[in-house]
């Protein structure tokens, strides 16, 4: 599936900008997984990975730019490595690794990333009945147990080596954006009532996946269940063309001739655990496309305003 997209959908509820400071350069391979979902990534591998993202001889740049939260926020995800509630869809094993960009890329320990995406036909947890674009069937067909407030986020606290993984499907996609993952870092809280609280957010970013993979995955079903223009990385509104360092996550097929059976994804986050920012993240402007998103937050929950992109 190719296409571009002339609408721009901006709306956000809050964004943060961070500058200054270095960050890792590319994503880091996550080796010795079985399968999409299996963890024998070991004490040797982590290390293998704050290695090269500790070292200063290179592999440090300018920090990751923030970028806009997006509409689809919502605050108390759970804390948890499975983010799917048995959502269908092409199984992801997410492998993020969190390093202070201002102290050489030392690994951040406790730093907490919360990630959140929609599924397989561009439906949020929270925003069920949120028009994805194009065709699609209703959330409700689906026929899965997940909640429909939690489903497809999560936090996970990051361990010595700066290390967090999470299992979850490879995201669908919406009018008018490219596949993406939303993530947050945020340091200075602590779990509290299966959650985090606290603390502030360091880090503010989208996840990227080259258009050659996401176009595949968009034949298998359910995907391919949702039909319409998806929108190229060269036509997003959000991702700048700067590969890892804005995001484009390192893929690796669990089987190289069976994409169904899933994708293992990795990418170093480079962060200033010091530094906070309440601007604008970046993400260009415009109106949202007609008719989406048309659903509506939980009711204790704040609704996101309309004036940044998704």
């Amino acid at each position: 599936m190719t296409g571009n997209h002339t609408d721009k959908t901006i709306s956000r509820r809050r964004a943060l900008a961070v500058t200054g400071g270095t960050v890792a350069a590319g994503g880091l391979v996550a080796a010795g997984f079985q399968s999409a979902f299996a963890d024998t990534a070991d004490t040797t591998t982590d290390a293998d990975a704050t290695a090269s993202a500790s070292s200063t001889s290179g592999a440090c740049m300018t920090l990751m730019t923030s970028v806009t939260e997006g509409p689809y926020y919502l605050d108390g995800a759970l804390v948890r490595k499975d983010i799917t509630e048995g959502k269908a869809g092409v199984p992801l094993t997410l492998r993020l690794t969190v390093v202070d960009a201002t102290d050489g890329c030392t690994p951040v320990k406790g730093a907490a990333v919360e990630i959140w995406h929609c599924d397989a036909w561009g439906y949020y947890s929270g925003y069920t009945t949120a028009n994805p674009g194009g065709s699609a069937p209703a959330e409700s067909e689906e026929g899965d147990s997940a909640n429909d407030q939690t489903y497809l986020r999560g936090y996970q606290v990051a361990n010595a080596n700066g290390v967090v993984k999470f299992e979850t499907i490879f995201p669908g996609w919406y009018t008018p954006r490219t596949c993406h993952i939303h993530v947050k870092v945020h340091t200075g809280g602590e779990k509290e009532d299966g959650t985090y609280e606290g603390g502030k957010v360091n880090y503010t970013g989208q996840l990227f996946f080259a258009d050659a993979i996401a176009e595949e995955i968009f034949t298998l079903d359910p995907y391919a269940k949702h039909t319409g223009s998806y929108t190229v990385l060269a036509d997003d509104m959000v991702y700048d063309g700067g590969g890892a360092a804005s995001g484009l996550l390192t893929l690796k097929a669990v089987h190289k001739k069976d994409p169904s059976k899933g994708y293992k994804g990795s990418l170093t986050l480079g962060v200033d655990p010091d530094a906070e920012s309440t601007g604008a993240g970046s993400g260009g402007g415009g109106t949202p496309p007609s008719g989406a998103p048309t659903g509506a937050p939980p009711s204790d929950s704040p609704s996101p305003s309309a004036s940044a992109s998704s």
